[in-house]
């Protein structure tokens, strides 16, 4: 999709903007609803906290 090329730009340090028909910058954010659709579509369960394999007590 067009945000996915927009953070590949992105992660390649491109100055990457989208902008209005008179020439304003537009957010381009992604909605918590498009995050959660894409992790179920992964495979990934978001609904809990998985238990993490780094001990940040002794780190």
């Amino acid at each position: 999709s067009f945000k996915v090329l927009l953070k590949e730009l992105q992660s390649l340090c491109l100055n990457v903007e989208v902008l209005s028909a008179d020439g304003q910058a537009i957010q381009m954010t992604e909605s918590d609803d498009e995050v959660f659709r894409a992790a179920e579509e992964l495979g990934i369960d978001l609904s809990h906290e998985e238990p993490s394999s780094v001990d940040f007590e002794s780190a």
